[in-house]
């Protein structure tokens, strides 16, 4: 079973930065795409940002412009730096990894983000 171990959320005033980090078991010639969506309270889980093998990005528009995804193949992690955070991208961020065979997605298990003062 594929485990991915996602750190680095927590709360953070608005206007600041945060980095989520995600690391998978997986082999890194098996995985398709890696990215997260989020959840807020009482909403939709929704897309945030993917990365491909190959190093092509793609952002929702609610967060283009302010945040980074990147990854470090020799590390198998994902990371997502998000700046300039709004109070609504407040959720549980839930990093995914897609199986290069099957399209089938993991999950981890969230870490929360909250931007408040």
């Amino acid at each position: 079973q594929v485990q991915l171990v996602e750190s680095g959320g927590g709360l953070v005033q608005p206007g600041g930065s945060l980095r989520l980090s995600c690391a998978s078991s997986r082999s890194v010639s098996a995985i398709r795409a890696m990215g997260w969506h989020r959840q807020a309270a009482g909403k939709e889980r929704e897309w945030v940002a993917t990365i491909t093998s190959d190093g092509t990005t793609a952002y929702a528009d609610s967060v283009k412009g302010r945040a980074t995804i990147s990854r470090d193949n020799a590390k198998n992690t994902v990371y997502l730096l998000m700046n300039s955070l709004k109070p609504e991208d407040t959720a549980v961020y839930y990093c995914f990894e897609q199986n290069r065979y099957t399209y089938a997605n993991d999950w981890s298990q969230g870490t929360q983000i909250t931007v408040s003062s």
